[in-house]
């Protein structure tokens, strides 16, 4: 019983990934750092780095609909600062 339960229950899981980025227009002072310090490191071909934030979240739900505006709603309470933040949801297999 232990076992067809877990298989069930992988069933009704869908899991996402949420990337958060900072706005283009803000300044990244922990990229700034990375970004030096690689130099620094002798990667004279890098370009630019930004840092920011990556959550993988996985929600107990069949409907694919409903649980991307459960994520949506994390994102719009929790985990993304609407004013410097950027997002984007992923769904992962």
């Amino acid at each position: 019983m232990g076992k067809q339960f877990q298989l069930n229950s992988k069933k009704n899981k869908l899991r996402f990934s949420v990337t958060v980025t900072l706005k283009k227009d803000v300044l990244d002072p922990q990229g700034k750092v990375v970004q030096n310090t690689l130099l620094n490191l002798g990667m004279s071909n890098l370009k630019n780095i930004r840092q920011g934030k990556f959550f993988e979240i996985e929600i107990d739900e069949t409907d694919q609909i409903m649980a991307e505006k459960k994520v949506e709603e994390m994102c719009q309470k929790l985990l993304v600062n609407f004013i410097i933040e950027d997002y984007k949801i992923n769904i992962l297999k």
